[in-house]
């Protein structure tokens, strides 16, 4: 079964930095899309960031020039880096991967989250 193990997230005071990690089982052979969403107070999902295996990463508009994606395609795994960290960046974190299986199957799913809290 595809799987993604996420870890990282805590709490920390506004202004520091956390570094999120989320690692796809070894089921996953190839990756089209990773990345990281948030819950907001409207219990939607917000875009944080995402990257592309065409090499393309995204950011959501509240977290550009603060947070950074990066991926190791070797690991199966994509960062987040985030610094300068608001107390509106609390939320929980969810990663999401699409990618292909054995069999050439084509797959998306979605880490269970990993709360981070920033305090004043």
């Amino acid at each position: 079964q595809v799987q993604l193990v996420e870890s990282g997230g805590g709490l920390v005071q506004a202004g520091g930095s956390l570094r999120l990690a989320c690692v796809a089982s070894r089921s996953i052979y190839g990756i089209n899309v990773m990345g990281w969403y948030r819950q907001t107070p409207a219990k939607q999902r917000e875009l944080v960031a995402v990257a592309s295996s065409g090499g393309n990463t995204n950011y959501g508009d509240s977290v550009k020039g603060r947070f950074t994606l990066s991926r190791d395609n070797r690991k199966n795994t994509v960062y987040l880096q985030m610094n300068s960290l608001k107390p509106e960046d609390t939320s929980v974190y969810y990663c999401n991967l699409a990618g292909v299986v054995s069999g050439s199957r084509n797959v998306e799913v979605w880490g269970q989250g990993t709360p981070v809290t920033v305090s004043s």
